[in-house]
């Protein structure tokens, strides 16, 4: 599949379901405006395609609670209640389909990570950054945040060697399965997915 047939599906799939989803978009927006206060959006730079940074938006899950000498405490103290059911069946993603229609992600690819990663991959882990990073992709389907970081970035490089338009439906409906039971939200011990600080030397893939 080529880029362009890539981003007409994006667009032809992405559009009605961006229409659908306006009511519970709004609807949840003005749930955590009373839960968690403004802004309910948590907007970052992440990378995208080319190793180009872009602005990633989502809904807050978490307070932004701080420890005496004013360090943000661990995620699991600040999750809320209605971020870990947004979490679960992963609601907090929603407002991405406007960077999906704005064109910067896709409806399947890699997970667009942090720009402080970028250094820390071998030459095989920042192919990943060969597709536009996506909504769900091949690892979130096959173990998400129960996977390690080396599982998830061999997933990755899988899909951008191997990406089609059925393989994009494939991923698409095995997604709704994931989120309907929400499997591999957090890695064992943490409440989300640990920072990725480079793969161990000896386990280092340099193709």
């Amino acid at each position: 599949m080529t880029a362009r047939a890539k981003r007409a599906f994006d667009l032809a799939v992405g559009s009605p379901i961006s229409l659908v989803c306006c009511p519970v978009i709004a609807l949840l927006a003005a749930a955590l405006r009373i839960v968690l206060g403004r802004p309910v959006l948590f907007r970052s730079e992440r990378i995208g395609l080319h190793g180009e940074p872009f602005q990633f938006f989502k809904f807050r899950t978490m307070t932004n609670a701080c420890d005496d000498h004013g360090h943000l405490l661990p995620d699991r103290d600040r999750m809320t209640d209605l971020g870990g059911r947004l979490r679960r069946f992963s609601l907090d993603e929603l407002p991405q389909l406007w960077s999906v229609l704005k064109g910067d992600m896709s409806l399947v690819g890699p997970r667009p990570l942090l720009p402080e990663y970028m250094p820390r991959y071998t030459p095989f882990q920042r192919r990943r950054h060969e597709v536009k990073p996506g909504i769900t992709g091949w690892a979130q389907v096959n173990g998400r945040n129960g996977l390690t970081w080396e599982q998830k970035f061999e997933l990755d490089v899988w899909y951008v060697d191997h990406w089609s338009l059925w393989l994009d439906v494939r991923i698409l409906w095995m997604t709704l399965r994931k989120v309907v039971c929400g499997e591999g939200i957090s890695q064992e011990g943490h409440a989300t997915m640990p920072e990725f600080m480079g793969s161990p030397a000896h386990s280092r893939r340099d193709e």
